[in-house]
C-alpha cells in the first residue's frame, strides 16, 4: 500500500465517522485486487503448502484463512530481492523434488516431504559461511504468521476479545486455547 492509498483510507474513515453515511465508503468496502508478483497457480500452491503446515481439523486450516494470497503479498512487498529469490527457488525445488506433482500429492505424501525438508533445516551448513535461511523456514514462518493474524485464526482457533478489559488471572486448564489478544 502506498502513502496516497493510505491517506485516502484515512480520509474516508474520518469522513465516514463525521458524515455517518455508509455510502461514503462504498468504493472502499471491497479491497483492491492483489498486486503481487505471483501467478494464480503459485498462490494455489502456497495455499496447499500452508494447508499442509496448518491443516483443517476440528478448527479451520490455513486455506480457510486464505494464507496463500497473503503470503504472496508479503513476499512481494516485504522481502528483499535475495529473500524473494530464495523463496521462489523453494517453490521450484518443491516441483523438482516431486516431478511437478506437488499439487496432486496426497496430504500424507506432502507431510512426508515436509518432514524431509524439516530435517534439512537442522543439517549443518556445508559451505562454512553464515547459514542462509532455508526456504522451508520461510514457508513455515509465513504460514504461522498469516494464519494466526487472520480473522479465521484469531477468532476461530484462538480466543479473541476485541478490546480486552481489566487484568484477570485465569488459571490454565489443559486443552484451553491460547488468546489472540
Amino acid at each position: 500500500m502506498n502513502r496516497r492509498e493510505l491517506l485516502k483510507l484515512i480520509a474516508a474513515a474520518t469522513g465516514a465517522a463525521m458524515i455517518g453515511t455508509p455510502q461514503f465508503l462504498y468504493g472502499y468496502i471491497n479491497p483492491p485486487e492483489a498486486n503481487n508478483d505471483f501467478s494464480e497457480a503459485d498462490v494455489a500452491k502456497l495455499d496447499e503448502i500452508a494447508e499442509t503446515i496448518i491443516p483443517r481439523t476440528d478448527t479451520p486450516g490455513a486455506k480457510d484463512a486464505g494464507c496463500g494470497l497473503i503470503m504472496a503479498q508479503i513476499v512481494t512487498d516485504c522481502y528483499s530481492p535475495e529473500e524473494q529469490q530464495r523463496f521462489r527457488e523453494g517453490l521450484a525445488d518443491l516441483d523438482k523434488r516431486t516431478n511437478g506433482r506437488f499439487m496432486k500429492m496426497s496430504p500424507k505424501e506432502r507431510a512426508d516431504l515436509f518432514r524431509t525438508l524439516h530435517a534439512e533445516l537442522k543439517a549443518p551448513d556445508v559451505e562454512g559461511g553464515p547459514p542462509k535461511p532455508h526456504y522451508f523456514t520461510m514457508f513455515k514462518q509465513l504460514t504461522i504468521w498469516t494464519f494466526f493474524s487472520s480473522e479465521v485464526g484469531a477468532k476461530q482457533v484462538l480466543r479473541y476479545v476485541a478490546v480486552p478489559g481489566r487484568y484477570e488471572d485465569i488459571p490454565y486448564e489443559p486443552g484451553m486455547r491460547a488468546w489472540a489478544t
